[in-house]
């Protein structure tokens, strides 16, 4: 809830692309703009009409770029992590694109060779200095 507005339900659904797919044969900003686009087709007036909220096509490649829709959300996520949590909003903004880059190269690999192995507890991020530096502290 209220993440574009207040009060108002946010919806998203993602989509992992390789752009070197024979289907993808247009350059590498409007075959994120198709994407989005299919993405909207499918569920916006679902969302807008019956749920009343707004959706938000998230686009990534497996080369690790991600749609204009993608960079909005994150970039304004990362805005309200950092004003929550009073970090620096760079150091917000790179710890979330990295986390993002591992989770991709993550689902690259599962496609490519599947799954082995158990499966791993998701740790718990609640309280998690997002500033890299160094900690100095004063007794």
């Amino acid at each position: 809830r209220s993440f574009w507005t207040p009060l108002d339900r946010a919806f998203t659904d993602i989509r992992v692309l390789n752009p070197q797919a024979k289907s993808n044969c247009v350059p590498i900003n409007q075959m994120y703009k198709n994407h989005e686009r299919q993405k909207k087709n499918m569920y916006m007036d679902r969302v807008l009409q019956v749920e009343k909220g707004t959706f938000t096509p998230l686009v990534f490649s497996t080369t690790g770029g991600m749609g204009e829709e993608a960079t909005k959300f994150y970039k304004h996520l990362a805005g309200k992590i950092s004003r929550k949590t009073n970090q620096e909003y760079p150091y917000v903004i790179s710890y979330i694109r990295r986390k993002l880059r591992f989770v991709l190269l993550r689902t690259c690999i599962i496609s490519l060779r599947g799954y082995r192995g158990k499966r791993r507890n998701i740790e718990e991020d609640n309280e998690l200095d997002l500033n890299v530096g160094p900690i100095i502290e004063n007794y």
